[in-house]
């Protein structure tokens, strides 16, 4: 097996670099403080994105930064999964700063449904609209009122009615909901209780405006919102929608869902590691600039070696994702489940520890929006929930371990 880079994906990277430098680092302090300003209240009608992120989104089209994440060569930049990672953790450097390159969850995953699973009438009204960036697009899946970590209690009804499919359910913590181009959902419910418990689930297409849809707030994180994009309760309430916004088919809503899961989790850890390198960058360059008890912070209290145990965290938590990501290139998805649930489990909880740290050497100052730092650890603690909890991958590891050698 071979991680090094591709000349194609060393050749985006270089470029990536570059934009960063020009149009995002020197934006980054500006975006944090208009968010926090401008959208602060749960009254998501009111939430604006920044008047400049357009500007950065034209500019990243026009340079050949956009939709860097899918590997067709007509759709998007024609970088495998793999070829994609480097650039990943390049973006998850600047908190959220894979919008402006149309690369952010959870409209990656949902494009990629599309692509993958969508019929052509869907990829024309839904995919290509996001693929540009008009529309934004939320995935429902999570809900309130069971143990979601087991997606077989899945409450939400998805069933056929003549030429109709109607939905009901309630879900939450469906991320992208507050945000104002938010046009579509993408819905994981429950069809047939009869059949075998992973084949009685369904996704459909459901237009946010359609009637019965009705959001009822959005919910913070450690007492903030995400604003624009927001994570929110949604309730659909008897929703009627054409049987031409099933996906794939009736009873397939779980094979679609690991498909989308896969690549998308290498997203994700990989910004983790982004993340975690300006984690490190951050604290390495305060401990040596700043003094206390006549020594450099670098020199006091073990700092050093928590620098050095932050980079080999950091090291292998890059090769474990590579490896996973070099995988699903290799065997897909379905033969990478284990390297797949084990990055999940180690990126974040890195970003974590490391983001911890670099408060901690930070002071008050780490705990502010001076840096970038708590969005990181939110970030982080977040991550440890999302697209599964911690326990559920363990889970997955521990069962796949014995079924190798016990059958």
């Amino acid at each position: 097996m071979n991680f090094n880079p591709s000349q194609k994906s060393k050749d985006y990277l270089d470029r990536l670099k570059k934009f960063m430098d020009k149009h995002i680092y020197p934006f980054e302090r500006e975006l944090i403080t208009y968010h926090k300003e401008h959208n602060i209240s749960g009254n998501w009608k009111e939430w604006t994105e920044h008047p400049k992120l357009d500007t950065l989104k034209e500019l990243a089209k026009q340079e050949g930064l956009w939709n860097l994440f899918l590997p067709d060569n007509s759709l998007g930049q024609g970088l495998s999964v793999l070829e994609y990672a480097p650039l990943a953790e390049e973006m998850g450097r600047v908190y959220n700063a894979a919008e402006i390159f149309n690369c952010n969850a959870p409209d990656t995953g949902n494009m990629e449904v599309l692509y993958h699973f969508g019929n052509e009438q869907q990829k024309e009204e839904w995919l290509q609209p996001l693929l540009d960036g008009k529309i934004k697009s939320v995935f429902c899946m999570t809900e309130p009122d069971v143990a979601s970590s087991d997606a077989t209690n899945i409450e939400t009804s998805i069933v056929e009615d003549g030429d109709e499919i109607v939905v009901n359910g309630k879900k939450w913590w469906s991320t992208g909901l507050g945000h104002p181009k938010a046009k579509l959902a993408i819905v994981l419910g429950k069809t047939d209780t009869t059949q075998e418990k992973h084949k009685q689930h369904s996704m459909v297409l459901v237009p946010l405006d359609t009637p019965g849809v009705e959001i009822q707030r959005m919910q913070n994180t450690f007492g903030a919102y995400d604003a624009p994009a927001g994570h929110g309760e949604i309730h659909f309430n008897n929703v009627r929608i054409p049987k031409k916004n099933l996906i794939l088919d009736f009873g397939a809503g779980f094979a679609i869902a690991q498909g989308r899961l896969g690549p998308g989790r290498i997203h994700h850890c990989m910004r983790c590691i982004g993340a975690a390198e300006r984690a490190l960058q951050l604290a390495i360059i305060r401990s040596g600039t700043r003094q206390a008890f006549g020594k450099p912070l670098a020199k006091l209290g073990g700092n050093s070696e928590r620098f050095a145990q932050a980079r080999v965290a950091i090291d292998q938590a890059r090769l474990l994702t590579y490896y996973a990501a070099w995988k699903i290139d290799e065997q897909g998805v379905k033969n990478s489940m284990t390297e797949i649930s084990a990055i999940k489990v180690v990126a974040p909880k890195v970003l974590q520890e490391v983001t911890d740290m670099a408060m901690q050497i930070h002071g008050g100052a780490g705990l502010s929006d001076d840096f970038p730092l708590t969005n990181f650890f939110i970030q982080a603690r977040a991550l440890r929930l999302a697209d599964g909890p911690d326990e559920v991958h363990l889970r997955m590891i521990s069962r796949l371990e014995f079924k190798k050698y016990l059958g």
